[in-house]
């Protein structure tokens, strides 16, 4: 069974050093992503951490990262892994999504 949405190693790594900076109770605190329209290919992803679950909420967890996903961004994020590059072109987090049928230069928007 495919999975909502994966979280690398990298990425795991990279979302409790952000926790263990911010001061944030990792028992708490939880990452909400999700999808807005915008960008330069129509939509574009938001990522922060959050420690209210609202109505409707796809609470799921992988790689000890609790992730909640909101019913409107659900269908888009559907099979995404959420990756950190930190090289030297390193880009950040990353979503690899494989709804996406174009994505812009800077991996920060996508189009269905």
């Amino acid at each position: 069974m495919m999975e909502i949405i994966t979280v690398s190693e990298k990425a795991r790594i990279r979302l409790q050093e952000l926790l263990e900076e911010q001061k944030l109770d990792r028992e708490t605190y939880f990452l909400r992503v999700g999808v807005k329209g915008g960008g330069c290919s129509g939509l574009s992803y938001e990522l922060g951490f959050d420690n209210i679950p609202q109505e409707g909420d796809n609470i799921v967890e992988d790689n000890s990262i609790k992730i909640a996903i909101d019913k409107k961004s659900f269908l888009y994020l559907f099979g995404t892994e959420l990756d950190f590059s930190d090289g030297l072109n390193g880009k950040g987090f990353q979503f690899i999504n494989p709804n996406a049928s174009r994505t812009c230069g800077c991996g920060e928007s996508f189009a269905i």
